[in-house]
């Protein structure tokens, strides 16, 4: 047997935050080193937090990262752990990201990423350089390019994060070339269904190169970023570990690596591919790391066998039903974003929502309290405080839904009529029209909004308050929302949340916690009580239809006739004639809507379709729709 102790790592970094990142992996490092961890794995650009985006062009911002790589390796010198690390350097004018491999205080290699994802919310094409077959230079004198590493344990490969996601990637030839182990640092945002995704993919990896595949994700948010941490070991496809997420930490699992060369001497397939490989092509160069230098912890590790003390039957467990799953992840991943963007901006000391007795608002102040309960158990309340800012549109169930959801939290609620300031303003917006032109219905409704906005800026400039924005993506991807009103905020929490998934979390949350304000809200049909007996489904469409037509245009690239035929096929009950009534509004207020999006303010992402434009969808603004009729 060669057996080896695998530490997965996440860490909760900064951008830019050199010194805390490396002190919070070495925290866990020398953790792991205790444990008599051989190899322990951290994510993605480690040293200077990711997403770096175009910090990195500055000189400064990566060559501060190497004295902090050189302080990592020096303070973990005296165990006997290799590490892998993520780290940026740049290297005769270009920039590269990289895994740096670590062992008795020394960094032994550099090994760039190959793949550069500039798609969807990533930029890295766009500020670093690729990795490369044969790539074989040196920087500070540290082998930097496409090479593994001969340890006393075995042969290991290093990648990171996109490296893995490409049947094209480096792990094939280096898996050819002898390395056994592979380690792929990442930083992989969460997205609704991503888990189920990267699992498959990671089994995959491992079974097509019948390697013992280690992959550990950096955990945090950043700019709106999500990351859920944890990670997987799969050996030759088999499943080994996998880590906890939505925390730092780590994770451990020990495997036999003469598992992973007895697998490959079997599979005939693998073999002959393998032959054919060395015939023709370059092996990739080891650096040797030997044993006088680094003798890893191996003694008194034990064979992995199974707690349930069967090889054939399955494990018990609880296992969490695809509901639970998926809302627990989103609230988890939401919380996680507010939290981080809270504490790591260092410009707040509490946070604030405009309740409306509405569901955005409820759901945006349920996922603040579930941050807040985790970092101030002992009084969640004390960091979070609400406001009622009722007009004469107002209803008595609004109200008293929100203030039932504010005492079952125990967070502060303070009622703030907004009615006198909206005549003042409604005068005002009169003075400087044409004599006798009036005001119209629509600037009625935004006066509202735009002075509720205000008045929470004024809050939050006084009190030091984080303004949380409450709209969610199926009403701002139409427009339905007010410049300078309920569009504005210092976070946009749920603004890439569809409606129908913020009704779907309100409906789990009140099955799990019985909340009497959920309840009450869920009474009364959502609409924004702007104008008398507001719907938004009537101003609208069906939220159901709205939240498919979004899905289908903006996902799925289809044009509107082709949206038609997907809509009637998925709502047969409805009237061709509606179906395509309701295509071509949303299509039209979509595209029409634009310029709103780029007044928003930051967002939460959770899933591959959003409406950030900094990130995800990125649309002129101004455009004419002719290709789309």
């Amino acid at each position: 047997m060669r057996l080896v102790k695998l530490g997965l790592a996440s860490v909760n970094t900064t951008v830019g935050a050199f010194a805390a990142n490396v002190d919070r992996a070495l925290a866990l490092a020398l953790k792991m080193a205790a444990e008599n961890v051989t190899v322990a794995v951290f994510q993605e650009q480690l040293v200077g937090g990711y997403p770096s985006e175009d910090l990195i062009q500055w000189q400064g911002f990566v060559e501060r990262q190497w004295p902090e790589l050189l302080r990592f390796a020096q303070a973990t010198a005296h165990t006997r752990t290799a590490y892998v690390v993520g780290v940026a350097v740049a290297h005769n004018g270009l920039r590269y990201n990289c895994a740096a491999v670590l062992a008795s205080g020394t960094v032994r290699g550099l090994v760039p990423k190959e793949k550069l994802p500039t798609y969807n919310v990533f930029y890295e094409g766009r500020t670093f350089s690729r990795g490369h077959l044969g790539q074989d230079d040196r920087f500070e004198g540290v082998p930097l390019g496409d090479h593994i590493f001969a340890f006393d344990f075995g042969t290991l490969a290093a990648e990171v994060c996109e490296d893995i996601w490409s049947a094209d990637g480096p792990m094939r030839r280096r898996a050819y070339s002898g390395a056994e182990l592979v380690v792929n640092l990442s930083a992989s945002p969460y997205r609704i269904g991503v888990v189920p995704t990267r699992r498959e993919m990671i089994a995959t990896r491992a079974s097509d190169h019948q390697c013992t595949v280690a992959y550990a994700n950096a955990v945090g948010s950043n700019d709106g970023l999500i990351f859920d941490g944890g990670g997987f070991v799969f050996q030759n496809g088999k499943p080994i570990l996998e880590a906890k997420r939505f925390g730092e930490g780590y994770g451990t699992c020990v495997v036999d690596l003469d598992r992973t060369t007895r697998l490959r001497s079997e599979n005939t397939t693998w073999r002959s591919d393998r032959e054919s490989y060395a015939a023709n092509e370059r092996l990739v160069p080891v650096v040797a790391v030997p044993a006088s230098e680094l003798s890893t912890q191996r003694e008194g590790l034990v064979y992995p066998v199974p707690p349930h003390r069967s090889f054939f039957l399955p494990m018990p467990q609880a296992k969490r039903t695809a509901r639970e799953e998926l809302c627990e992840d989103i609230l988890d991943a939401l919380a996680l974003g507010v939290g981080d963007y809270f504490e790591k901006t260092r410009a707040f000391k509490c946070i604030g929502i405009a309740l409306s007795g509405g569901r955005d608002s409820l759901l945006t102040l349920l996922v603040a309290h579930r941050y807040a309960q985790r970092v101030r158990p002992e009084d969640p309340s004390s960091l979070l405080q609400t406001f009622y800012m009722p007009s004469r549109f107002s209803s008595e169930q609004t109200r008293k839904a929100a203030e039932t959801i504010a005492r079952e939290l125990g967070v502060g609620f303070r009622v703030v009529s907004i009615d006198e300031a909206f005549e003042r303003e409604l005068s005002a917006v009169k003075a400087m029209l044409p004599e006798g032109a009036p005001v119209t219905p629509i600037t009625q409704q935004n006066i509202q909004a735009r002075l509720r906005a205000q008045r929470m800026w004024n809050w939050a400039n006084s009190s030091g308050g984080l303004f949380l924005q409450t709209g969610n993506m199926s009403e701002r991807a139409v427009g339905y929302t007010t410049i300078g009103g309920d569009l504005m905020g210092s976070l946009a929490v749920i603004s890439n949340v569809p409606k129908t998934v913020v009704m779907y979390l309100l409906d789990y949350l009140y099955e799990k916690h019985g909340y009497e304000g959920i309840k009450l809200v869920a009474l009364r049909p959502a609409g924004p009580e702007l104008a008398p007996n507001q719907v938004g489904e009537e101003e609208l469409m069906p939220f159901p239809i709205l939240d498919a037509c979004f899905y289908l245009f903006a996902g799925e690239k289809l044009l509107p006739k082709e949206m038609v035929e997907a809509l009637a096929a998925m709502f047969p009950e409805l009237p061709r004639e509606r179906v395509g009534g309701y295509v071509e509004k949303f299509v039209r207020l979509f595209l029409q809507s634009i310029y709103k999006w780029v007044q928003a303010p930051l967002s939460l992402h959770i899933g591959n379709l959003d409406l950030d434009r900094e990130r995800a969808l990125q649309l002129p603004v101004v455009t004419r729709r002719d290709w789309s009729q």
